[in-house]
């Protein structure tokens, strides 16, 4: 299946994005899951789903000895080598659900919003649970289920167009959203908190932090229109440690 960040029309949408131009700093939650990183140091690096580069970049720079990058689309793959100077880092074009690596290969996965265009959260949870050494960090962020649950992730707006309200809808149907992202219709994939939480700690990780991420105040000075971030919750971090 083609991956919609190859459709040029979307591409080209999604290229014009705060996050996109700006690269992690332009990214509200990017205070909130730094956060929770571990230390990169001579570590060895999975970022599944890794888009333009920028989290990988910024483990290199960190120090990781190692560095892989996966993603579906060969359009955010070209932008991630450009972007890229350094042999530390590698990147392959797989899908998330069938990538194949040797166990105990890594000592930290890293995911940026890519987990929501999953069909099995759980066979993810397990591939990232078998290639992770002991103690090894599991850090990811999606798409909060409030943020999801309805499906069109719209605001309800009024006769004059005001965003009165943020719909929350179907919530405990898990399953197959069709979203509304950029103007373009796009397949994602909706579970509920439960779902996340339980998930991870029924593949063998221990809990580390739960975090439902804000703009801090100097991204919403620079960036106003941002402060309606603050009326519902869009994104969920979480980060875990594959137990001995």
């Amino acid at each position: 299946m083609t991956s919609p960040y190859d459709q040029e029309v979307f591409f080209n949408k999604y290229s014009q994005m705060l996050r996109s131009l700006k690269g992690l700093q332009g990214a509200g939650e990017w205070p909130a899951l730094s956060r929770l990183l571990p230390d990169f140091k001579n570590k060895d690096v999975l970022d599944l789903g890794c888009g333009f580069g920028w989290h990988c970049i910024y483990a290199a720079e960190k120090g990781a000895h190692c560095v892989v990058g996966v993603d579906a689309s060969e359009k955010m793959l070209q932008q991630a080598r450009k972007k890229t100077n350094t042999n530390v880092i590698r990147y392959i074009k797989a899908d998330i659900e069938k990538i194949s690596f040797p166990k105990a290969s890594f000592d930290v996965v890293i995911s940026s919003l890519a987990f929501h265009y999953v069909d099995s959260f759980k066979n993810v949870c397990q591939t990232v649970f078998d290639v992770l050494r002991q103690q090894g960090d599991f850090v990811f962020s999606v798409e909060h289920p409030v943020f999801t649950a309805q499906g069109k992730q719209d605001w309800i707006y009024s006769e004059t167009g005001e965003k009165l309200c943020w719909p929350v809808d179907s919530y405990f149907y898990e399953g197959k959203r069709n979203t509304c992202f950029l103007g373009e219709q796009i397949e994602k994939y909706h579970r509920t908190l439960t779902t996340y939480i339980n998930t991870v700690i029924n593949t063998g990780f221990e809990l580390i932090q739960l975090v439902e991420p804000q703009p801090d105040s100097d991204f919403l000075k620079n960036y106003p229109d941002m402060a309606e971030e603050l009326r519902r919750p869009m994104m969920l971090l979480i980060a875990a440690r594959k137990k001995v």
